[in-house]
């Protein structure tokens, strides 16, 4: 059975509807793949995570090297089910270093990622756009894999495809590229990317982080919602009767608060001095402490100066949380 080279999906003739249509199993690319890469055509396809479990499984049956990438800009609590998953020894890896602002402590952001407990041999912070310390990430691997086989896992949308995409073209003659998109589940089986004779890297499905907003708007919204630049952080002085608007998507309130949001810079964000109806959104009352971010997943973050009550009005089913701070 012949894979799509794009997103791992097998290749099959019978159903449009079904993951892997083409019209001809000797192409490389599925119909979806090849709509994605030439016209930016997303089709979602649902998927859960007992497959992303059960590939863990079999990797921790091996012991090789797991690459984990996790987008630094969303950094959240879910990193603490994966340390219960994840047996191998882990390089970790910061990916997206240039949506972040240059001023960014990076040993600092290392550190942080001490609390999830994950089984860390080392770690590093990269940008693929930027090419960002790919020279010390190839080393890294080829330092720590215990044999040629290398598993790249993570989140969706956390850019593993994209990374091993920078990789092959830095470090290796293959031609093949895994197909990039904005939109979740975009790899849908197992990957393997032949480097060369000393190294193969597999990439997986990305894990479904089932609170994050990726997963409840549509392609139009992505665009909007996940940043490809250099965020440019926000803030804001919040007096009584007052309401932050993040585009469509929360609103926060706050009688007396100062905030910074780092969101992506194509949302509207502005202030708002009109009573409205939330009864279509989830709302969060919560306490925070100066020193302390607001988490709306896959939104980004809010950066809090002093203590304060907030309420954050969602969509349904997205999670939001407080952590230390993590700038």
């Amino acid at each position: 059975m012949n894979k799509c080279v794009g997103c791992g999906a097998i290749l099959q003739i019978g159903s449009k509807e079904q993951e892997g249509y083409t019209v001809d199993t000797n192409k490389k690319l599925c119909e979806r793949c090849f709509r994605i890469n030439n016209y930016g055509d997303y089709k979602v396809i649902v998927k859960d995570n007992e497959e992303f479990v059960n590939i863990l499984k079999r990797i921790n049956e091996t012991k090789d090297l797991v690459v984990l990438v996790v987008d630094l800009f969303n950094i959240n609590q879910e990193l603490l089910n994966l340390s219960k998953l994840i047996k191998n020894p882990i390089l970790l890896v910061l990916s997206k270093r240039d949506l972040l602002p240059k001023s960014l402590f990076e040993e600092r952001i290392l550190e942080y990622m001490d609390r999830f407990c994950l089984n860390v041999v080392d770690k590093i912070i990269i940008s693929s756009n930027k090419n960002y310390q790919f020279d010390e990430l190839y080393e890294k691997i080829n330092l720590y894999k215990q044999s040629k086989n290398v598993y790249v896992v993570g989140f969706t949308n956390a850019g593993k495809s994209t990374m091993i995409n920078k990789l092959l073209y830095n470090y290796s003659d293959v031609d093949t590229r895994i197909t990039t998109s904005v939109l979740p589940s975009t790899t849908l089986n197992s990957i393997e990317i032949v480097m060369n004779e000393e190294l193969t890297l597999i990439d997986t499905p990305g894990l479904l982080d089932n609170g994050n907003i990726i997963n409840y708007v549509d392609g139009k919204d992505l665009k909007k919602i996940v940043p490809t630049k250099e965020i440019k952080p926000i803030t804001y002085q919040i007096k009584k009767s007052q309401i932050v608007e993040i585009d469509k998507y929360a609103f926060v309130e706050c009688s007396d608060a100062n905030i910074t949001l780092f969101m992506s810079n194509l949302l509207n964000i502005k202030r708002s001095y009109k009573a409205q109806n939330f009864s279509d959104f989830k709302t969060y009352e919560i306490d925070v402490k100066k020193g302390e971010d607001i988490v709306i997943v896959g939104l980004g973050f809010i950066k809090v100066s002093k203590n304060a009550k907030f309420k954050i009005h969602v969509l349904k089913n997205v999670l939001v949380y407080v952590r230390d701070s993590l700038i």
